[in-house]
């Protein structure tokens, strides 16, 4: 496993209470796992001083109270913990977590749109889709939206140069080499091949989200009736 150390880490404010933390590596489950531990770390050494930690692919953004500690000092702590090294790697367990996917119909408008730009038959695209394990390398752009790795290069499809105005809660899109669930109703501009129709984010959880960091995603192809079941059973 790489260490932090070895790796160029470029230190940039943001505004005056906030830094990001950018490191000059490809995104992959090493590179989540140590952002994953540097931020279990800084909680541990500032404490109450940090408001909240925010992992992302290549980086991690860290939001302070100045009133209780200096810029300076926060710099200086930062630096220390990559020089000196993480001993003790992120302690999330990771889960596989089957999400059942409707393939078809109104739940795929943008299916075979992408099955044409990738040269494949719909099918195609649904079974490559369905027999790889994602890995869950951040949560973003909304609240539990999940940013997925791993997809194959032949699904691999540029973003839609005109964003969707509304796409639905539960939609599973393609974006550029990425695959990833939206949690809620929102504008978009991934192309939508499925919908799931369990809930990704349930505000009023205890655990709102489905899915944490270096978590698995397996999806799993259901019919028509399989979803309407499914989500009668959410209601």
């Amino acid at each position: 496993m790489t260490k932090l150390s070895n790796i160029n880490t470029r230190i940039q404010w943001n505004g005056d209470s906030a830094l990001t933390l950018f490191f000059d590596k490809e995104a992959d489950e090493d590179l989540t796992r140590h952002i994953l531990s540097l931020a279990e770390v800084c909680n541990s050494i500032f404490s109450k001083k940090l408001i909240e930690a925010i992992p992302a692919y290549q980086s991690l953004t860290l939001c302070f109270d100045l009133q209780s500690i200096e810029t300076d000092a926060i710099e200086e702590s930062i630096k220390a913990v990559i020089d000196n090294g993480i001993t003790e790697i992120a302690t999330t367990t990771s889960r596989v977590i089957k999400i059942p996917v409707c393939y078809q119909g109104a739940y795929a408008p943008d299916l075979e749109y992408l099955a044409e730009y990738c040269k494949l038959s719909c099918d195609e695209v649904i079974q490559q889709h369905t027999q790889t394990i994602y890995l869950v390398n951040m949560l973003g752009f909304l609240p539990g939206f999940l940013y997925l790795s791993g997809l194959a290069d032949q699904l691999h499809c540029p973003r839609k140069e005109i964003p969707s105005l509304h796409v639905p809660a539960g939609a599973v899109g393609i974006g550029g080499n990425q695959t990833g669930v939206y949690p809620v109703e929102s504008p978009g501009g991934w192309h939508i091949i499925g919908q799931t129709p369990i809930s990704i984010f349930s505000p009023n959880a205890k655990q709102p989200f489905i899915a944490q960091p270096l978590d698995k995603i397996h999806f799993v192809e259901i019919t028509v009736e399989q979803f309407e079941q499914l989500k009668q059973e959410q209601a």
